[in-house]
């Protein structure tokens, strides 16, 4: 059983993300992407993002937790979630945008490589990705969870080789400059 397979992990996940969801984030998004864009969120979690991007794109919510899935659609009947894994992205559909909140940071820096590699092929002409990590450079382990953490220079050289930079930035999650986010445009 993995981590995001056991409803206590889920349980303390809610409760540790209590209070943060990606509002400032996607404002910037807005920004970068015509409203009614087809988006894709990996790790959807509760839903917090997937609420406030529904309000503005056609979103697609989802999670490598069926927990989590489940969850959501209890709440939200119609709405369009399923279980996808973000290191093999098993889906023919395709996205305006790729959008994650602090969900990509728990793949190996290997696994984070391949799955940009697959999203490249699941973004429709002009797509872009939109990702917020944690910034730094370790990693760690709360419990069975990692935590990788990315500088703007890592970032840079895992993606400019398949991906235009359209910006890259630091932001305050908790503390002055400990998260960033990066906008891709396929190539």
């Amino acid at each position: 059983m993995g981590y995001w397979d056991d409803e206590k992990n889920i349980r303390e996940y809610i409760k540790m993300s209590e209070g943060y969801e990606g509002k400032e984030l996607i404002e910037i998004l807005k920004t970068h992407l015509p409203a009614g864009s087809t988006v894709l969120e990996l790790g959807m979690g509760e839903g917090k993002d997937l609420d406030i991007l529904s309000e503005i794109f056609k979103e697609t919510g989802t999670d490598i937790s069926s927990l989590f899935v489940d969850l959501y659609k209890k709440k939200h009947e119609d709405a369009d979630v399923f279980v996808l894994d973000a290191r093999e992205l098993d889906t023919n559909r395709s996205f305006d945008c790729i959008y994650s909140n602090k969900v990509l940071q728990h793949l190996t820096k290997s696994e984070f490589k391949t799955s940009l590699k697959k999203q490249k092929d699941l973004l429709n002409e002009n797509g872009i990705l939109f990702h917020s990590l944690w910034r730094g450079d370790k990693e760690e382990r709360y419990g069975d969870l990692l935590f990788v953490y990315y500088s703007k220079e890592s970032l840079i050289n895992l993606v400019e080789n398949d991906y235009e930079i359209v910006e890259i930035k630091t932001y305050k999650e908790t503390h002055d400059d400990d998260s960033l986010y990066i906008i891709l445009k396929k190539k």
